[in-house]
């Protein structure tokens, strides 16, 4: 038996379409999930839709359900959030999360969900794959009590970061963006604002997460001497050039790269479901909320990531609903 759905796919680079998909009965170790709710992942699902993802990442870059391959077709995301039902008694008619692409129902084995606690608004729980980034960045940057700590780009992944910085015992956190309208959010989230050109310097550490050149040389220049800029950012397959013919060497600057898809050697001993389960809890802070900056049907999916990319829909989460199915 086989049930009828629809998912996203990107059909060329810059086109998607809604497609009729079968969803079949979930096996013995399986669900069927039901989706309310799924999230643009802006900045990856942008290059993701232009087709730039770099050939020699291809791999790297396969979501954990995706069907097709870059540059397309392909069914890309991984930020979903429904309901079981069907599946294990202990899972049947809780929410859960995963890291499923844009589609109205589908099956997955019953540990590739992860439930969304009961303080948690559905909604919000869209945030989860994104707050695991920022937890395991964390991971890797290592802040210390009472550090100083700058995140320049206030995206997703900038936000949450700055966001987790905020709960940290005496380190005061500011959040660096081009844009003057991230200062209500930044306000939200509990940490300080500056455009790039004000920002405070002297920090032990910086969180690049702009996706720019511009905003990777800021960062150095924040520095103290020994200072470390951890990358965040994921910049498709364009180049990017810095100026390191400054203080670079005669400050003895570092700049470490983080990335989502391992698990940071600090935490080897935690799974990536541990790592969910934690952002899920991280969750429960409604000053999250900030980032959910606009709501969109699931029909209008094609339309809302072209104007995303495009840049005409400026937002930090969209957040897509299925209501209408």
């Amino acid at each position: 038996m086989t049930r009828d759905a629809r998912a996203f796919w990107l059909r060329a680079p810059g086109e998607g379409e809604i497609r009729p998909v079968t969803v079949p009965d979930p096996g013995p170790r399986e669900v069927l999930v039901r989706t309310r709710y799924s999230g643009v992942s802006r900045g990856t699902e942008s290059v993701v839709f232009a087709g730039r993802v770099p050939a020699d990442q291809y791999a790297t870059m396969r979501a954990p359900f995706q069907e097709g391959d870059f540059p397309a077709p392909v069914k890309y995301g991984y930020l979903s959030v429904g309901v079981v039902e069907e599946g294990p008694d202990a899972l049947r008619g809780r929410t859960v999360f995963c890291l499923y692409p844009h589609q109205t129902a589908y099956v997955v084995p019953a540990d590739a969900v992860v439930v969304v606690p009961e303080r948690v608004p559905a909604a919000r729980a869209v945030l989860a794959g994104t707050v695991e980034t920022a937890v395991n960045a964390l991971w890797d940057a290592a802040p210390l009590v009472g550090d100083r700590v700058t995140v320049v780009g206030g995206g997703m992944v900038g936000c949450c970061v700055a966001a987790l910085l905020a709960r940290f015992p005496g380190v005061r956190a500011e959040l660096v963006d081009a844009d003057p309208a991230r200062a209500a959010v930044a306000a939200a989230l509990g940490v300080d604002f500056a455009l790039p050109a004000d920002a405070a310097g002297g920090r032990d550490l910086v969180m690049h997460a702009s996706a720019s050149a511009a905003g990777l040389q800021r960062s150095l220049e924040l520095l103290r001497p020994e200072g470390t800029v951890l990358e965040l950012s994921w910049y498709g397959d364009r180049p990017i050039t810095l100026s390191l013919g400054g203080t670079f060497h005669s400050r003895r600057l570092s700049i470490r790269s983080s990335q989502v898809g391992t698990v940071s050697p600090r935490r080897a001993d935690r799974s990536f479901t541990d790592r969910l389960a934690l952002a899920l809890d991280l969750l429960a802070d409604p000053a999250f909320d900030a980032l959910l900056t606009g709501r969109s049907r699931f029909a209008e999916l094609p339309d809302v990531l072209d104007r995303l990319g495009s840049g005409r829909l400026p937002a930090l989460c969209q957040l897509i609903t299925y209501d209408e199915e």
